[in-house]
């Protein structure tokens, strides 16, 4: 690429935004140049205004830029959503309308029915929705989201397994990180020596957006897939890395080796593509009895791979595995960027 595309996050502030931000410094493709955020952090430089908790140092560069607000007024072509749903809905509309190319992490969006919920990997041609939206607005601008953090990693080992056995059902029971809470998140004094078994909205996020995923483009619309999804989430007091115990039966017979032999084989259009953020391997089968684990394996492949252990015959369903993922990274800005990666690569940008 000859010239950087100029981007922009949305909510830069915030935990989502402090990780688009991390993410994006010395990305090949594109450079950050505005940051935005709410009312009482316009007009202050982003060192004054974001309270720094990432594991990396704050840029220098990033660090004296100057705050704008949230308005289609930005000097960017592709803004980066890391805004609270509570607001998240009408500001990207608003982008869009105005002709920014929109990536979001926020779930006011990802149900629309014009709107991609993408996994790029899986499901790349829920993107020709973009063409939707374009003739409907008359415009230029669009938006594509990515998936609630615990629903991209159950969607990434159950997309290749869809396609090679047919799922019917899926019981899946998660063990949620902190930092899946935002920040500050949960009170230390509620989270410690202690399992919080319900995340507003969680389960509900699951059970539809994996089947929305995992659907078929048919009609202008997406069709969703047709098994269904029982959810319970919970949340743990582990600093990143969601997991995941699932239960799933199978149309089609299966064994063991069939499905890891399956899922250590899968690639994607990410990885044809060898796309700057796209792990090389995106689903990572571990032998060993106990993993995988937060601590010991989320960072690999820089966080933008999935983790599946533990795959053994299942006496309620037809097969049982665990599941890893790192909720910030792959289960948030590492995935809007990626998709962006993928329209960029495309042309579409």
């Amino acid at each position: 690429m000859k010239e950087k595309i100029k981007v922009g996050v949305l909510g830069a502030t915030g935990a989502v935004g402090q990780k688009f931000v991390q993410l994006l410094e010395n990305h090949p493709w594109f450079e950050l140049t505005e940051v935005a955020a709410s009312e009482r952090s316009v007009g202050k430089t982003y060192g004054e205004a974001a309270r720094w908790f990432q594991n990396t140092p704050l840029p220098e560069r990033i660090r004296h830029l100057s705050v704008k607000a949230c308005q289609p007024q930005l000097d960017c072509q592709i803004v980066f959503s890391g805004l609270d749903a509570a607001v998240a809905g009408e500001v990207e509309t608003e982008f869009a309308a105005a002709g920014y190319a929109v990536f979001s992490n926020a779930r006011n969006h990802r149900l629309d029915d014009d709107v991609p919920l993408v996994i790029p990997e899986l499901n790349a041609d829920h993107l020709h929705l973009i063409d939707l939206q374009r003739k409907k607005s008359g415009g230029s601008g669009f938006i594509v989201t990515n998936s609630n953090c615990s629903t991209m990693f159950l969607a990434m080992v159950l997309g290749p397994l869809h396609q090679a056995f047919g799922v019917e059902k899926v019981f899946v029971a998660t063990m949620q990180a902190i930092s899946g809470a935002g920040y500050p998140g949960v009170a230390s004094l509620d989270i410690l020596g202690n399992v919080i078994p319900f995340i507003n909205g969680e389960e509900e996020k699951i059970e539809i957006e994996t089947r929305k995923i995992l659907g078929a483009l048919a009609g202008g619309r997406v069709q969703l897939a047709g098994f269904v999804i029982s959810a319970q989430t919970n949340r743990v007091p582990v600093e990143d890395g969601h997991i995941e115990c699932v239960s799933v039966k199978f149309r089609k017979q299966a064994s063991v080796a069939a499905i890891k032999e399956r899922l250590q084989n899968f690639r994607g259009l990410p990885q044809e593509l060898k796309l700057p953020s796209a792990p090389p391997q995106p689903i990572i089968v571990m032998e060993e009895p106990d993993r995988p684990q937060p601590r010991r394996d989320v960072m690999a492949a820089n966080g933008m791979a999935t983790f599946v252990g533990r795959i053994r015959p299942c006496p309620l369903l037809d097969f049982r595995f665990v599941i890893l993922g790192h909720n910030t990274i792959r289960g948030a800005a590492g995935a809007s960027i990626l998709n962006a990666e993928l329209l960029v690569a495309q042309g579409r940008i």
